[in-house]
Formats: C-alpha cells, structure tokens, sequence
C-alpha cells in the first residue's frame, strides 16, 4: 500500500497543481453580466436594423424621383432648345399668328397669352391650347406640346 501511495500522492499534488493553474490562467468575466450583453447585442441589431431600413428608404425615393421626374440635364436640355426655337423665331420677324400675339426678347411670350393658354390646358382644351400655340408662334408639335404640358 505504500507503493500506491508514493505513486497516488504526486499524481494527486500534479493534479491539483494544474487544476490552479489553468484557474489562475483563465480569462476573466469581464463583469457584465448576461443581461447587459442581451442589451447591447439587442442595440446592436436595432441599429443596424434602423441604418438597413434607411438605405432601403433612400434606395427606394432615388428609383421613385428618377421614375418621375426627369434629370436635370434633360430638362435642361429641353428649356434650352426650346429657348433657342423661341429666340431664332422672334429674330426672324415673330410674325404675328392670327390672334396678334409675338414673342417677346429672349423667347418669352406674351404674358396674357401665356395665361390664356394656362387656363385653357388646365380647363381640359389642351389640344386647343397646343393648337393656338402654334398658330401664333409658329412652334413645332412636339415643342408647342412640352410647352402646354409644362403650364
């Protein structure tokens, strides 16, 4: 019994000595306990749940404004041909149309004729304002037509 001892008893002391180290060794708890890592974990997700829901928001009003309306360049572009149309035809002599309307400098027409033709495409005679249009400015459909749809 002896010889089981003097095995046993170094066996148990190695034992219990790599038991503390490996004690002594461990990480610790770094003090927060598992409801306050819910919590942050939990915070966590909601903000990026929010950042995720605001890329989808924006993502979306991008595709809707591009659907709609069109980009500024082309609209740009519009104005400006439309404007030079305007300005070659008042260069030329702006002959008068039937109802004694001309353009004015720069390609503008007459302020009560625009008004004229606003009420008449907003009165539902579109076709009628598009029509008066050209008889007196001597515009292009497809121009006299953009410039009734923008009133």
């Amino acid at each position: 019994m002896g010889e089981i001892l003097m095995v046993l008893l170094p066996a148990l002391v190695l034992v219990a000595v790599i038991w503390g180290l490996s004690t002594a060794l461990s990480p610790r708890d770094s003090g927060i306990s598992d409801a306050e890592k819910y919590q942050q974990d939990l915070a966590m997700r909601s903000a990026e749940h929010y950042a995720n829901q605001v890329r989808v928001a924006t993502a979306a009003r991008a595709r809707l404004d591009a659907n709609t309306r069109p980009s500024q360049n082309e609209a740009q572009q519009s104005q400006q041909a439309d404007n030079a149309r305007a300005a070659l035809h008042a260069q030329a002599g702006g002959m008068p149309g039937q109802h004694g309307y001309t353009a004015l400098p720069g390609g503008q027409l007459n302020p009560q004729f625009a008004l004229q033709l606003q009420s008449m495409a907003r009165g539902g005679q579109k076709l009628q304002a598009i029509k008066l249009l050209r008889q007196a400015t001597h515009f292009d459909l497809a121009t006299a037509k953009k410039y009734i749809d923008r009133l």
